[in-house]
This record gives C-alpha cells, sequence and structure tokens, in this order.
C-alpha cells in the first residue's frame, strides 16, 4: 500500500503548501531584487523548510521503497513511493529557487539590466535548466564588476 500521507499531513496538501512556499521568493526576486529582505528570506526561511521537508519525505520511506539511482528502471521504481515522488518535486523547486536567486545576484553585481533578467528568472521557474541556459547567455554579454579597473 502507497503512503499518502507523512504522519498526519496529505502530500497532496502538502504539495499545494510547497508550491505556495517558494511563489514569495520568486516574486520577490522578480520585483523586489535589491531589497536586502529578498536574499535572506529565501536563504534563511524558504531553503531551509524545504530542506527539512526533503529530509522528513526521505526518511519516512528509508528503507522501504523498491528501486534505486542505477538505471532509469530503477528511478522510475523509487518515484512510484509517493514521498519520494514528493521529495523529488521538493528537490526541484529548492534548486529552482537557488539557481534565480543566483541569476539574480549575478545580475545586480554584473548590471544586467532587470527587463533582460526578468524573462531569465519565469523561465528558470517553469523550465529550471533552460532558464539557467538563457540566463548564461545573456550574463557573459556584461562586464563582471570584479573584472574591472
Amino acid at each position: 500500500m502507497l503512503a499518502t500521507e507523512i504522519s498526519f499531513v496529505p502530500l497532496e496538501g502538502l504539495f499545494t503548501v510547497l508550491n505556495a512556499i517558494v511563489l514569495p521568493g520568486w516574486a520577490l526576486l522578480l520585483v523586489a531584487p535589491r531589497w536586502a529582505w529578498t536574499r535572506r528570506l529565501i536563504l534563511a526561511a524558504t531553503i531551509p523548510f524545504l530542506a527539512l521537508t526533503y529530509v522528513l519525505l526521505l526518511a519516512s520511506t528509508w528503507g522501504t521503497a523498491e528501486g534505486d539511482f542505477s538505471s532509469l528502471e530503477g528511478v522510475g521504481l523509487l518515484f512510484q513511493e509517493p514521498r519520494i515522488l514528493l521529495a523529488g518535486w521538493v528537490h526541484y523547486l529548492t534548486f529552482d529557487l537557488l539557481t534565480g536567486l543566483w541569476e539574480t545576484q549575478e545580475s545586480l553585481r554584473r548590471g544586467i539590466p532587470h527587463w533582460l533578467l526578468a524573462p531569465c528568472l519565469v523561465v528558470t521557474l517553469f523550465f529550471g535548466p533552460i532558464g539557467l541556459g538563457l540566463f548564461l547567455i545573456v550574463r557573459p554579454l556584461f562586464q563582471d564588476d570584479l573584472d574591472r579597473p
């Protein structure tokens, strides 16, 4: 039988909450990238909460799930367990938000106009690696502050 809750929290509800928790961070990156609290809130609140949730989800399945990371079939078996599937989603949410934060910090450091950063952030939110790739195309067009005399 597949577990559809972790302790007393239904996984579907947790999925909804986790999706909602990252949205303020993304909104701040888009509308207040220079605000001192943008980075602080993401790094001191959102990311630690996601990391703790990730640990709890994995711990709740430790040694019980079938599958492994040695083959695509093995990964497919792992993700048949809803708690591991949700942990995988938390992994995406966490690293996409961290990537968006890095893009924002890099754009501020390099003087990349926000109108060029914003589309990269939106694409990173929805399609992580594509947004990062887009940013990596824009990034070299602007001199690094550390390279300036």
